[in-house]
């Protein structure tokens, strides 16, 4: 099994001023186990296709991931931010399944 070392990011809508929201983003280094590795190509009407991964990585969880389950939303994992599209709780492991690429916020 393959080992995974990483930041996980945390995105977070904040009032900055009064009347004026914006996401803040925020990451965290976590270690785990690569429980599977698939990629594949997506054909859509472009001219590129999209790259997608099905990964799975299991993460032993601390107080702050438990605190802010809902704002998990990325996981950078060889060198690309990939959206996570799955959260499966086993505590105290969470296994996150990852999509496509991530294109939100860079902050």
């Amino acid at each position: 099994m393959a080992k995974f070392r990483g930041n996980i990011g945390y995105v977070k809508t904040e009032e900055t001023s009064p009347g004026v929201w914006t996401d803040v983003t925020s990451t965290r280094l976590y270690s785990g186990d690569v429980l599977q590795n698939t990629r594949r190509w997506q054909q859509a009407d472009k001219i590129n296709e999209d790259l997608t991964i099905s990964n799975r990585i299991s993460i032993v969880s601390d107080q702050f991931m438990l605190d802010n389950l809902a704002f998990i939303k990325f996981v950078e994992y060889m060198g690309v931010r990939w959206r996570i599209t799955d959260i499966s709780t086993e505590y105290p492991r969470l296994t996150l399944t990852l999509g496509g690429i991530y294109n939100g916020n860079e902050t």
